[in-house]
């Protein structure tokens, strides 16, 4: 008997493993939880298995191909060439990726500093080198993410100049013209331009590649509190959510301000947050009326509405994967949803954050390569870790922080987050390797 015939009951075997793995979350993704939960209980799958339309995929593929065993096979394996596991979440793919990105508990503090008054916001710049925090004390402060990491690598007897000390120091630049607190930030894509919006009423426009800049360069004048703000990916515009419910789309050479003429498809309490798609073909919005918005980028329409996306709570936070299928929510209830932009529907929930609703708010962020969730845990003042695809819990992370964590921010390109606290400081962590 050859080799090849001992192999396969061994691989029929593997297989069947697989496909049980598939059909759980086929019936997971189309809603017959109670029948997934069943087939589970029996086949033990370990890890768990997340929602996924795979099994439907590859089902499609069989019947387009030729009925011989052997072009199906080779159909169904060519899939395989559009799983990029590692570049961000897609669960008609990669339910089953193990992930060789960093969870929560293995970052660790490179980096602290402070304010004069609560932190509250920050924003990483799209390259990763440089983040940004705001503060009730109205200032703004840019760090330089490498020098951080060398700041920390050095010892207590390492003795610099003071030349030697300014020029490495990881705070480059210090801004300061509103005259409230500063409640949002975000770089331009390509320019060293940064925006914010505060309690002053005002956003402001920064170009920061002078050393000695303070000031804005632009200003634009609000009608209430800035809560919120982003860049559209081109750089050329910045959509503003405020207080009052009506967004506001500025173009950012002339100051040109549009708005939808469509006042039912504005929120109907103060807008939390406001994000654009990598691609920018639309933008979510979230608000204490409980709803989350997705936005047609070049009407200016609202395409969706999810009513009550946190049962009835206010939603303060949401965020596009990087392929725009997905929205991660998080609420003042203290659960973290993954909704399928398509559908609507809440494919992952993420719970355990704490047992009982938040008195502040925050955000939900996925990691680098969206292989985990984050959350600040706000009784806790701990960081809560999930598997992206299943929802599986992590360790945690004690943050260090001596007061509520307010805003959690995390590199788009390497495992180093920021947490801004009512403490005053920002914590700057990241996850060492052995080349560092």
């Amino acid at each position: 008997m050859s080799s090849a015939n001992f192999a396969r009951p061994f691989s029929n075997l593997k297989d069947k493993e697989y496909l049980y793995r598939l059909i759980i979350s086929q019936m997971v993704y189309d809603g017959y939880d109670s029948v997934a939960i069943n087939l589970a209980e029996f086949i033990q799958p370990k890890p768990e298995c997340a929602p996924s339309n795979r099994l439907l995929h590859l089902m499609q593929l069989g019947l387009q191909a030729d009925p011989e065993a052997q072009e199906l096979r080779n159909s169904v394996q060519n899939t395989n060439k559009y799983v990029l596991p590692g570049v961000g979440i897609d669960l008609e793919f990669d339910c089953d990726v193990q992930s060789s990105a960093p969870d929560a508990s293995r970052y660790e503090t490179c980096y602290v500093t402070s304010h004069k008054a609560p932190c509250r916001t920050a924003a990483f710049s799209r390259d990763g080198q440089l983040v940004a925090t705001g503060s009730e004390d109205s200032s703004i402060k840019i760090l330089d993410t490498e020098r951080m990491l060398i700041k920390s690598q050095m010892s207590q007897t390492d003795h610099e100049t003071e030349q030697q000390k300014m020029e490495s120091h990881p705070v480059i630049r210090t801004l300061y013209d509103h005259s409230e607190e500063v409640l949002c930030l975000d770089f331009h894509p390509t320019q060293q331009v940064l925006v914010s919006g505060g309690k002053d009423y005002t956003v402001k426009v920064y170009d920061f590649s002078k050393p000695s800049v303070k000031k804005a360069m632009r200003t634009i004048q609000e009608a209430s509190v800035v809560r919120c703000l982003s860049i559209h990916p081109s750089g050329d515009y910045v959509i503003v959510g405020c207080m009052q419910p009506t967004l506001r789309l500025y173009d950012l050479t002339t100051l040109r301000c549009f708005v939808s003429s469509h006042s039912n498809d504005q929120h109907t309490e103060a807008v939390n947050c406001v994000k654009y798609s990598p691609y920018a073909q639309m933008y979510a919005t979230c608000s204490n009326d409980g709803c989350i918005k997705l936005w047609d980028t070049v009407s200016n329409r609202c395409v969706a509405t999810w009513k009550d996306a946190h049962d009835g709570e206010p939603v303060c936070s949401v965020q596009f994967s990087r392929n725009c299928k997905f929205v991660l929510s998080s609420g003042k209830d203290s659960l973290v949803k993954l909704w399928e932009v398509s559908t609507g529907r809440p494919l992952v929930i993420y719970t355990g954050a704490g047992s009982c609703k938040q008195k502040f708010q925050t955000r939900a962020v996925f990691n680098h390569t969206e292989d985990y969730v984050f959350f600040p845990d706000e009784s806790t003042t701990s960081l809560c870790c999930w598997d992206s695809r299943n929802a599986e819990r992590q360790q945690l992370l004690s943050l260090g922080h001596n007061n509520v964590v307010r805003c959690i921010s995390h590199s788009p390109t390497q495992a180093a987050f920021m947490t801004c606290s009512d403490d005053f400081r920002a914590r700057f962590w990241y996850k060492r390797t052995a080349s560092d």
